[in-house]
């Protein structure tokens, strides 16, 4: 009698694993079919061609070689079982981690704890709460297997408003705001820390921030202790959440108008690490969205940290001081506030160096409607280096912005037409950009020539 081959050391015929690995594959997919009214033709095909590759096992001769399940005549071939979401019995397109420690497919989780579900479907857990974590190894693993297999895996798609909020969720977050209060660092720094990762992960969590009057002060409570300013990574922590709750849009009052909150991200605005620091001006920039709070943060003396941040540091936290800059300078009596703090002269030199020059001539082109903004770019050079942006730079709004501004310098002080028709005559520069610019450009340009007209003439005269 001919001996049956076996898997080296696996004590199992390869045939029967073969088979055990396919009817696995196969009562998964008909679990999906029978327990979801709503099951894709995927997963019925996937069914199919288990009962296909099963036939032609049972139909092989025991003495021939082993089957290689990947040479079936199947038209995908069968995916590992820990790639497989055990709910809907297909390829993990976006796996992630339930509370139990178990990975599943998003959507089908999410559908699950949506019918009112609050256990893990397969270890019957309760869970504690509904957060789920992306499973990045898992994705990277079944993105392999996919590249090796000639299989195009579709990116993940997240959306937000899925997300569930429990009652446990709620219970959780609450427990965590308690731990906060704590007397013992380390308990704060664990806390803030999760409190961190929750509104990050579960934007839904963000809400319930707005539900109770006290969440954000108990969030911030250990400042009353002043262990944040002694301890650079609690800060962060304490910074980050708040930026994270200030992104939903009924936080942004509650945020600006918290006694604490405006005063923490200016102090950690100016004496923060650089992260810290960065994200306070992204945090500020978030909430001055709203046009209230545009007063109410640049009357507390967040404008001058902004600056001082856009002057020193990185190229990500300048960016988010510039944000928060120009967004605050929407309000007209913002724009003495930041010239008075040296915006002018820190935007310029920017500027001058060829850092976000985008971002900062729009925000040059917002102050100069500020009579001492003009002033002092007038003081720093500003026509020539405008002008050089719009023969150089190939950015339509970035000429635009020039132009304005130098527009309204020619308007607020006449002086200033000799440099422009100096350079004018020998460059062009504004004739050309009268011709070839965007319409707000090209009145601002023809505004210019008409003064240039009247000033020529006024010197022939005199």
């Amino acid at each position: 009698m001919a001996k049956t081959t076996v898997e080296g050391g696996g004590g199992l015929p390869a045939a029967a694993k073969e088979a055990a690995e396919l009817k696995r594959e196969l009562q998964r997919a008909v679990k999906a079919v029978v327990e979801d009214d709503d099951y894709s033709l995927e997963v019925t095909d996937r069914a199919m061609q288990c009962l296909c590759a099963l036939k032609e096992l049972k139909l092989k001769p025991l003495n021939s070689n082993p089957l290689d399940i990947r040479s079936l005549s199947l038209s995908l071939p069968i995916p590992p079982h820990e790639f497989v979401c055990p709910l809907s019995g297909q390829l993990m397109k976006d796996p992630v981690v339930l509370a139990s420690g178990q990975t599943y497919d998003r959507p089908f989780i999410q559908k699950w704890l949506k019918d009112g579900h609050r256990t893990c479907p397969e270890t019957k857990q309760v869970l504690s709460h509904s957060v789920l974590t992306p499973n990045h190894l898992v994705r990277k693993m079944i993105s392999q297997w996919c590249q090796k297999h000639g299989i195009e895996l579709p990116g993940p798609s997240h959306d937000e408003n899925q997300d569930i909020i429990t009652n446990a969720d709620r219970d959780h977050l609450n427990s965590l705001l308690e731990m906060l209060s704590s007397s013992k660092v380390p308990e704060q720094k664990k806390a803030a820390k999760e409190v961190r990762v929750l509104t990050k992960q579960m934007p839904s969590l963000r809400a319930v921030f707005g539900e109770c009057n006290d969440a954000i002060t108990k969030l911030l409570n250990p400042l009353l202790s002043g262990n944040v300013n002694t301890h650079p990574d609690l800060q962060e922590d304490l910074v980050t959440t708040v930026l994270n709750i200030s992104i939903h849009d009924s936080n942004k009052k509650l945020v600006a108008e918290n006694p604490v909150a405006l005063p923490f991200l200016i102090e950690s605005l100016k004496f923060g690490t650089l992260e810290t620091r960065s994200n306070s001006a992204a945090a500020l920039f978030t909430l001055s969205a709203l046009d209230s709070n545009k007063h109410i943060i640049a009357k507390v003396g967040a404008l001058k940290p902004l600056i001082d941040l856009l002057n020193e540091g990185q190229p990500l936290a300048m960016k988010d001081a510039a944000s928060a800059i120009f967004n605050l300078s929407i309000v007209h009596e913002n724009k003495g506030r930041a010239v008075a703090e040296g915006a002018i002269k820190v935007i310029m030199k920017k500027i001058r160096g060829h850092v976000l020059i985008d971002e900062l001539l729009a925000i040059l082109a917002l102050l100069s409607s500020h009579h001492k903004a003009i002033e002092e770019m007038g003081e720093l050079g500003a026509v020539s280096c405008l002008l050089s942006i719009i023969n150089e730079d190939t950015s339509d709004r970035n000429k635009e912005n020039c132009i304005a501004i130098l527009y309204t310098m020619c308007y607020n002080d006449r002086t200033k037409l000799r440099e422009i028709w100096l350079d004018e005559s020998v460059n062009g520069t504004i004739s050309s950009l009268a011709q070839s610019g965007t319409s707000r450009a090209k009145r601002k340009a023809n505004g210019i020539l008409e003064r240039l007209d009247r000033y020529v003439s006024l010197v022939h005269t005199t």
